[in-house]
Protein backbone atom coordinates (compact mmCIF):
# COMPACT_ATOMS: atom_id res chain seq x y z
CA UNK A 1 0.00 0.00 0.00
CA UNK A 2 2.93 2.36 0.79
CA UNK A 3 4.47 1.87 -2.63
CA UNK A 4 0.85 2.71 -4.28
CA UNK A 5 0.90 5.83 -2.07
CA UNK A 6 4.73 6.68 -3.62
CA UNK A 7 3.62 5.66 -6.72
CA UNK A 8 0.83 7.90 -7.46
CA UNK A 9 2.73 10.88 -5.58
CA UNK A 10 6.08 9.71 -8.04
CA UNK A 11 5.04 7.64 -10.24
CA UNK A 12 8.41 5.77 -11.36
CA UNK A 13 9.18 5.21 -14.77
CA UNK A 14 11.45 3.66 -17.00
CA UNK A 15 14.93 5.13 -17.57
CA UNK A 16 14.55 4.23 -21.22
CA UNK A 17 10.98 4.96 -22.16
CA UNK A 18 9.27 6.75 -19.90
CA UNK A 19 6.14 4.55 -19.44
CA UNK A 20 5.04 3.62 -15.68
CA UNK A 21 6.99 0.88 -14.30
CA UNK A 22 5.71 -2.29 -12.66
CA UNK A 23 5.46 -3.18 -9.00
CA UNK A 24 7.99 -5.65 -10.50
CA UNK A 25 9.96 -3.82 -12.68
CA UNK A 26 13.11 -1.60 -11.58
CA UNK A 27 14.82 1.52 -13.51
CA UNK A 28 13.75 -0.06 -16.92
CA UNK A 29 10.55 -1.62 -17.81
CA UNK A 30 10.48 -5.14 -19.48
CA UNK A 31 10.23 -4.00 -22.70
CA UNK A 32 13.00 -1.88 -22.60
CA UNK A 33 15.57 -4.94 -21.44
CA UNK A 34 14.73 -7.14 -23.96
CA UNK A 35 15.12 -4.56 -26.48
CA UNK A 36 18.89 -4.35 -25.16
CA UNK A 37 21.48 -4.18 -28.13
CA UNK A 38 23.21 -7.64 -26.50
CA UNK A 39 26.21 -7.94 -28.22
CA UNK A 40 26.35 -11.97 -27.88
CA UNK A 41 29.96 -11.94 -27.36
CA UNK A 42 30.08 -14.74 -24.60
CA UNK A 43 28.83 -17.19 -27.12
CA UNK A 44 31.20 -16.78 -29.45
CA UNK A 45 34.57 -18.37 -29.64
CA UNK A 46 37.44 -15.67 -30.17
CA UNK A 47 35.16 -13.11 -30.03
CA UNK A 48 36.16 -9.21 -30.86
CA UNK A 49 36.37 -8.70 -26.86
CA UNK A 50 38.83 -11.91 -26.47
CA UNK A 51 40.78 -10.20 -29.61
CA UNK A 52 41.10 -7.35 -27.95
CA UNK A 53 43.50 -8.89 -25.19
CA UNK A 54 44.63 -11.85 -26.56
CA UNK A 55 48.29 -12.34 -26.66
CA UNK A 56 48.58 -8.99 -24.44
CA UNK A 57 47.42 -10.22 -21.32
CA UNK A 58 46.47 -13.65 -19.78
CA UNK A 59 42.77 -14.43 -19.37
CA UNK A 60 40.04 -16.69 -18.66
CA UNK A 61 37.04 -15.19 -20.79
CA UNK A 62 36.11 -11.65 -21.93
CA UNK A 63 33.20 -10.25 -23.19
CA UNK A 64 31.18 -7.35 -23.62
CA UNK A 65 27.72 -7.29 -22.86
CA UNK A 66 25.73 -4.94 -24.37
CA UNK A 67 26.67 -2.83 -27.62
CA UNK A 68 27.16 1.00 -27.29
CA UNK A 69 26.70 3.05 -30.04
CA UNK A 70 26.66 6.49 -30.24
CA UNK A 71 22.94 8.57 -29.96
CA UNK A 72 20.75 5.07 -28.98
CA UNK A 73 18.47 5.31 -25.95
CA UNK A 74 21.43 2.74 -24.32
CA UNK A 75 24.36 5.45 -24.68
CA UNK A 76 21.46 8.41 -23.05
CA UNK A 77 21.11 5.92 -20.49
CA UNK A 78 24.83 5.26 -19.90
CA UNK A 79 25.68 8.99 -20.14
CA UNK A 80 23.40 9.96 -17.42
CA UNK A 81 24.81 6.79 -15.10
CA UNK A 82 28.21 8.64 -15.67
CA UNK A 83 27.22 12.28 -15.28
CA UNK A 84 23.80 13.36 -14.27
CA UNK A 85 23.56 11.76 -11.08
CA UNK A 86 22.37 8.52 -12.42
CA UNK A 87 23.70 5.48 -10.73
CA UNK A 88 21.09 3.27 -10.49
CA UNK A 89 21.09 3.13 -14.08
CA UNK A 90 24.61 0.92 -13.25
CA UNK A 91 23.37 -1.01 -11.01
CA UNK A 92 19.94 -2.37 -12.65
CA UNK A 93 22.18 -2.53 -15.72
CA UNK A 94 24.73 -4.54 -13.86
CA UNK A 95 21.85 -7.10 -12.19
CA UNK A 96 20.79 -7.60 -15.59
CA UNK A 97 24.31 -8.71 -16.91
CA UNK A 98 25.03 -10.77 -13.88
CA UNK A 99 22.10 -12.84 -14.35
CA UNK A 100 22.65 -13.71 -17.64
CA UNK A 101 25.46 -14.25 -18.11
CA UNK A 102 25.37 -16.52 -14.74
CA UNK A 103 22.88 -18.65 -16.77
CA UNK A 104 25.63 -19.66 -19.32
CA UNK A 105 28.28 -20.15 -17.38
CA UNK A 106 30.82 -17.08 -17.77
CA UNK A 107 31.09 -16.58 -14.03
CA UNK A 108 32.25 -20.28 -13.54
CA UNK A 109 36.03 -20.09 -11.45
CA UNK A 110 35.19 -16.81 -10.17
CA UNK A 111 35.60 -16.07 -6.93
CA UNK A 112 35.07 -12.42 -7.07
CA UNK A 113 34.35 -8.86 -8.34
CA UNK A 114 36.78 -6.49 -8.85
CA UNK A 115 35.73 -3.15 -10.88
CA UNK A 116 37.81 -0.48 -12.20
CA UNK A 117 38.46 2.06 -9.50
CA UNK A 118 38.58 5.61 -9.63
CA UNK A 119 40.82 8.47 -8.57
CA UNK A 120 39.95 10.30 -5.25
CA UNK A 121 39.66 13.55 -6.20
CA UNK A 122 37.33 12.59 -9.70
CA UNK A 123 35.46 10.45 -7.40
CA UNK A 124 34.26 12.98 -5.23
CA UNK A 125 33.69 15.62 -7.97
CA UNK A 126 30.99 13.24 -9.19
CA UNK A 127 29.62 11.66 -5.93
CA UNK A 128 30.55 8.42 -6.89
CA UNK A 129 32.57 5.95 -9.36
CA UNK A 130 29.51 4.45 -11.28
CA UNK A 131 31.55 0.98 -11.83
CA UNK A 132 30.93 0.07 -7.96
CA UNK A 133 26.95 0.32 -8.88
CA UNK A 134 27.66 -2.40 -11.94
CA UNK A 135 30.01 -4.35 -9.79
CA UNK A 136 27.49 -3.82 -7.14
CA UNK A 137 24.20 -5.21 -9.68
CA UNK A 138 26.52 -7.99 -10.62
CA UNK A 139 26.93 -9.37 -7.38
CA UNK A 140 23.47 -9.55 -6.50
CA UNK A 141 22.29 -11.78 -9.30
CA UNK A 142 25.56 -14.24 -8.49
CA UNK A 143 25.95 -13.35 -5.00
CA UNK A 144 29.89 -13.16 -6.12
CA UNK A 145 31.77 -10.72 -3.78
CA UNK A 146 32.82 -7.60 -4.71
CA UNK A 147 36.38 -6.79 -3.44
CA UNK A 148 38.46 -3.22 -2.66
CA UNK A 149 41.92 -4.17 -3.35
CA UNK A 150 42.88 -1.84 -5.89
CA UNK A 151 43.28 1.75 -5.86
CA UNK A 152 43.59 4.47 -8.25
CA UNK A 153 46.66 6.83 -7.34
CA UNK A 154 46.79 9.00 -10.47
CA UNK A 155 44.39 11.26 -12.47
CA UNK A 156 44.33 10.90 -15.82
CA UNK A 157 42.89 13.01 -18.71
CA UNK A 158 39.66 11.64 -20.43
CA UNK A 159 40.14 9.45 -22.94
CA UNK A 160 37.31 9.89 -25.41
CA UNK A 161 39.42 11.12 -28.50
CA UNK A 162 42.77 9.22 -27.54
CA UNK A 163 44.17 6.50 -29.92
CA UNK A 164 45.26 3.20 -27.89
CA UNK A 165 48.85 4.42 -27.56
CA UNK A 166 47.45 7.32 -26.22
CA UNK A 167 44.95 5.86 -24.05
CA UNK A 168 47.92 3.11 -22.38
CA UNK A 169 50.31 6.11 -22.07
CA UNK A 170 47.27 8.35 -20.10
CA UNK A 171 46.90 4.97 -17.70
CA UNK A 172 50.82 4.41 -16.93
CA UNK A 173 51.26 4.44 -13.52
CA UNK A 174 47.52 5.11 -12.59
CA UNK A 175 46.84 2.17 -10.29
CA UNK A 176 48.27 0.08 -7.54
CA UNK A 177 47.35 -3.00 -5.40
CA UNK A 178 46.75 -2.33 -1.95
CA UNK A 179 45.90 -6.08 -1.34
CA UNK A 180 47.41 -8.51 -2.98
CA UNK A 181 46.53 -11.11 -0.40
CA UNK A 182 42.70 -10.51 -1.36
CA UNK A 183 43.81 -11.40 -5.14
CA UNK A 184 46.40 -14.22 -4.23
CA UNK A 185 44.74 -17.36 -6.13
CA UNK A 186 41.44 -16.16 -7.02
CA UNK A 187 39.22 -15.80 -10.35
CA UNK A 188 38.97 -12.40 -10.68
CA UNK A 189 36.19 -10.48 -12.74
CA UNK A 190 37.11 -7.29 -14.12
CA UNK A 191 34.10 -5.08 -14.61
CA UNK A 192 34.36 -1.76 -16.30
CA UNK A 193 31.80 0.30 -17.78
CA UNK A 194 32.21 1.09 -21.48
CA UNK A 195 35.34 -0.93 -23.45
CA UNK A 196 36.36 0.99 -26.68
CA UNK A 197 40.10 0.02 -27.15
CA UNK A 198 40.42 -1.96 -23.77
CA UNK A 199 43.17 0.33 -22.51
CA UNK A 200 41.80 0.50 -19.18
CA UNK A 201 40.80 -3.16 -18.64
CA UNK A 202 44.43 -4.41 -20.03
CA UNK A 203 46.35 -1.72 -18.14
CA UNK A 204 44.76 -3.94 -14.98
CA UNK A 205 44.97 -7.04 -16.24
CA UNK A 206 48.94 -6.15 -16.98
CA UNK A 207 49.28 -4.89 -13.05
CA UNK A 208 47.38 -8.15 -11.67
CA UNK A 209 49.06 -10.66 -13.67
CA UNK A 210 52.73 -8.83 -13.49
CA UNK A 211 52.27 -8.64 -9.19
CA UNK A 212 49.56 -11.60 -8.53
CA UNK A 213 50.99 -14.06 -10.78
CA UNK A 214 48.90 -17.04 -9.29
CA UNK A 215 45.52 -15.08 -9.82
CA UNK A 216 42.79 -15.95 -13.01
CA UNK A 217 41.16 -13.33 -14.74
CA UNK A 218 37.63 -12.73 -16.76
CA UNK A 219 37.56 -9.65 -18.87
CA UNK A 220 33.66 -8.29 -18.57
CA UNK A 221 32.70 -4.65 -19.74
CA UNK A 222 28.97 -3.49 -19.36
CA UNK A 223 29.11 -2.21 -22.89
CA UNK A 224 31.27 -2.63 -26.15
CA UNK A 225 31.64 -0.28 -29.06
CA UNK A 226 32.17 -2.10 -32.60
Amino acid sequence: MLQEIADFFLPRTCHLCGCHLRDSEATFCVRCVESLPRSRYHLMPMNPMDRRFAGIVPFERATGYFIYSRNSALASAIHDMKYRKFPSVGRRLGEIVGEELLMVGFFEGVDCILGVPMHWWKKAKRGYNQVDYIAGGISESTHLPVIDAIEAIKSHKTQTSMTLEQRQANLSGSFRIKNPDALSGKGIVLVDDVCTTGATLRTLAELISREVPDSRLYLLSLCVTV
